[in-house]
């Protein structure tokens, strides 16, 4: 069983290559055009390039974790990874950024060349440059396309895409430089020179986008790549021009690193700003404190202090430091915490580094900063609800309480400190017993004068490294390869298009033949004719090139040899047979099958071999034998049966070319065909016709449309179905199964009749007989 279905797979299989090869021209021709289309289609096509650049970001770490910090960071507040990589990729591909860079390179203007075939952008150097009056807030929002043709060197014509922008269907005249009023503003078109030339008779589009959706474009267009952990990002950008691809990304390189610097230079100026005001307003206490010392030296003729400082003992004098750099640090605190508490201030930058001697003031201080920095970016293409900014917030406010806690507890340390150095001054001032009065409150003016001056110095000092800073901020992003753009196209790829062209010019010829192969409902061959009915098979007919060609004796066409195989196999098959009449009908599903034409010549080529045949037409509703033979005929078979008065020999007929073929037509045509072929006259004529002839070729009606031939079928010795090729539906061959399996047609084979041949050896059929008749399955 198993052999048998692997057979059956590979026959089909067979026959499946078969029917594709059969078609190998139509595949061929396909698959040539489908190439065509793709070289016309690659030839004509725009080409994408890719520019791609490849920045690092540097990223500033905080060397050691501080105790508040790391006790924030167990409650999820903030991370301690302020180079968020993600970040900085979204800050870089935002509106923001992109705007900037379209509004730099003018990107919602588009310059186009018309070529013979297809149009060609041009960007760096256009035919002609068109230049507005208006203010960029108008020109951003227009949507529009003007085309240009340049009449002369000094003329040009313009109009928009419907012909009629200014005032009538034909475009106006212009020369370059004039003023040109149009409804989204004035502007003036000027010629440039070089490759693209404003030569005479050139046209050119030039295309205006509205910025918003400029940026949409190239906000898809950008794609960035980042390796988890790497501060490397690569930048790519798709572009039908090379140089404008390069110039994007490295004008939003450059867009990046001036953002960058802005946000650094801000945190440099609120800390300049705060100096300043500090500065102003020590020096106006550093005068009040000037001003005393003169006075009660004035007053007290204290000019030779400097003989007096003897009398102050070392420890005195460290001490004295120790009450100044304390009182330093009290006063620094109290303006951190004005410039902490300041709700009226521009920013939430806190001033860094201003000489707190405690460090974790500072690491807060620049951890506050880099967190407001990091929300000020993101508020740049966001909102106040943004998730991230709230959470950025919160971690805000939250430094600014651990800021202020901690700055509290230094001032209270320090002031602790502070008492305890002035109880120790009091201790040794009070030991300089022999020192007048009047020096020892000298000596309280000068302290005073000395921590101003202090503080004054220091304030001017770090005046100076905050303006060395403002000018060495450096970019964000360290340009490791500057954009570059690749020779070879990323689309359309050549590879690719011309392997579908070949695919789909293979797969849509083969598609259609399979799809036709599967809904075609018709037999076209023996393999296709077993599958449906398990009638022994007698032979195939071919169809010739004239339409109802008749056989002659000598002939060597394939119908003609056919018909001799055919014959050699009836013989095989009526060869046992009782007597030496042989009585064949043939027989069809329906008309227009070649029943008829089938019948005559097979009656002929019986009559070929010398054998008495006579062909007897009983398909008496639609008669062709009489058209076939050419012969004309007054009477016939129905005349036959409804007049007992005629004889067979009444109404029969000699062919005059052959002595060997006699011939009853079918007559008139009746009222009543079944009724009439019910007679007794019918057996009476086969009786007759058997006692003088070797065979009787009886052309029957149709099966499927009536019932003529049932009645009738009693006088067959073997009945021949004829089934036409390309023509019945496989669907109702079920009758003639049906016929087969009830026996109600005796010794019932089957014949194809219309096939096509096929190229090869001989004509399809064979040259040994008993070959072919084991093949058909008779022997």
């Amino acid at each position: 069983m198993n052999s048998n279905n692997t057979q059956s797979f590979q026959n089909e299989l067979r026959d499946k290559i078969d029917l594709f090869l059969s078609k190998w021209k139509l595949i061929a021709i396909c698959t040539i055009l489908a190439l065509i289309a793709a070289f016309i289609y690659l030839r004509y096509s725009t080409n994408q390039y890719q520019a791609t650049a490849i920045i690092k970001i540097n990223s500033e770490k905080q060397s050691q974790a501080m105790p508040e910090i790391s006790a924030l960071q167990d409650y999820g507040l903030f991370s301690t990874d302020f180079s968020n990589i993600t970040d900085e990729i979204e800050i870089i591909k935002s509106r923001a950024l992109v705007r900037e860079v379209v509004k730099d390179l003018k990107l919602n203007i588009q310059y186009f060349v018309k070529g013979k075939i297809k149009e060609q952008e041009v960007y760096s150097n256009p035919p002609v440059t068109l230049n507005f009056f208006e203010s960029d807030s108008i020109i951003n929002t227009v949507d529009t396309t003007l085309y240009v043709k340049i009449k002369s060197d000094t003329k040009f014509s313009l109009s928009n895409e419907d012909g009629g922008m200014f005032g009538g269907d034909d475009a106006e005249e212009y020369a370059f430089g004039d003023r040109i009023s149009t409804g989204f503003g004035d502007f003036v078109i000027t010629p440039n020179v070089g490759q693209y030339a404003s030569e005479p008779g050139r046209h050119i589009k030039i295309q205006m986008s509205n910025i918003e959706n400029t940026i949409e474009a190239y906000q898809v267009k950008l794609k960035t790549t980042n390796n988890k952990g790497s501060n490397i990002i690569a930048l790519s950008l798709t572009e039908s021009l090379k140089g404008k691809a390069k110039l994007i990304l490295d004008k939003l390189v450059e867009k990046y690193n001036e953002d960058v610097i802005n946000d650094k230079e801000k945190v440099v100026k609120i800390t300049s700003d705060f100096i300043n005001n500090r500065l102003d307003v020590v020096s106006n206490e550093l005068e009040q404190v000037d001003f005393t010392a003169e006075k009660l030296q004035k007053d007290n003729r204290l000019t030779a202090l400097a003989s007096q400082a003897d009398i102050f003992l070392q420890s005195e004098k460290e001490n004295e430091t120790k009450l100044i750099n304390t009182t330093n640090q009290i006063q620094l605190i109290d303006y951190m915490k004005d410039r902490l508490n300041d709700e009226n201030a521009e920013s939430d930058l806190l001033p860094a580094d201003i000489g707190i001697t405690d460090n974790s003031v500072a690491q807060i201080t620049k951890s506050h900063n880099e967190l407001v920095l990091q929300r000020d970016r993101i508020l740049k293409n966001s909102t106040e609800k943004n998730p991230t900014v709230i959470n950025l917030n919160n971690q805000i406010n939250a430094l600014k309480l651990n800021l202020n806690k901690s700055l509290e507890n230094i001032q209270s340390a320090n002031r602790i400190t502070l008492n305890t150095l002035n109880r120790e001054d009091a201790r040794i001032s009070s030991q300089i017993y022999s020192a007048p009065g009047k020096a020892r409150q000298f000596r309280d003016v000068k302290r005073q004068q000395d921590i101003k001056e202090s503080l004054y110095l220091y304030l001017l000092q770090k005046r100076e490294e905050t303006a060395i800073a403002q000018g060495m901020s450096s970019p964000n992003a360290k340009i490791v390869d500057t954009a570059y753009v690749n020779s070879i196209p990323v689309a359309p790829k050549r590879k690719f298009v011309y392997l579908t062209a070949l695919l789909l010019g293979l797969a849509v010829p083969a598609g259609f033949i399979f799809v036709k192969d599967v809904l075609n409902t018709t037999i076209d061959n023996k393999a296709e004719l077993e599958k449906v009915v398990s009638i022994p098979f007698l032979g195939d007919i071919p169809k010739s090139e004239k339409k109802n060609l008749m056989i002659q004796k000598v002939d060597y066409t394939p119908k003609a040899e056919a018909f001799r195989i055919i014959r050699s196999n009836i013989n095989f098959m009526l060869q046992k047979k009782a007597g030496d009449s042989k009585t064949i009908f043939i027989t069809s599903t329906k008309a227009q099958e070649g029943k008829s034409h089938t019948s005559t010549n097979l009656a002929k080529s019986f009559s070929f071999s010398e054998k008495k045949v006579l062909l007897i037409e009983t398909d008496i509703r639609v008669p062709r034998v009489n058209e076939y033979l050419k012969i004309k005929a007054d009477k016939g078979l129905t005349n036959y049966i409804s007049d007992p008065a005629l004889s067979v020999s009444d109404v029969t007929y000699k062919m005059k070319d052959n002595e060997f073929l006699d011939v009853i037509p079918s007559g008139a045509i009746p009222p009543n065909p079944a009724e009439l072929l019910m007679s007794d006259r019918v057996t009476e004529l086969f009786e007759s016709a058997k006692k003088h002839y070797d065979y009787i070729i009886v052309d029957t009606a149709a099966v499927g449309l009536v019932t003529d031939t049932l009645l009738i079928s009693d006088h067959a010795d073997l009945f021949v179905y004829v089934v036409s090729a390309n023509n019945i539906d496989k669907r109702e061959l079920h009758i003639a199964q049906t016929l087969y399996q009830e026996k109600r047609l005796p010794n019932m084979t089957v014949l194809l009749n219309g096939t096509i041949k096929k190229k090869g050896y001989g004509y399809g059929y064979g040259n040994n007989p008993t070959r072919k008749k084991k093949r058909f399955g008779i022997i």
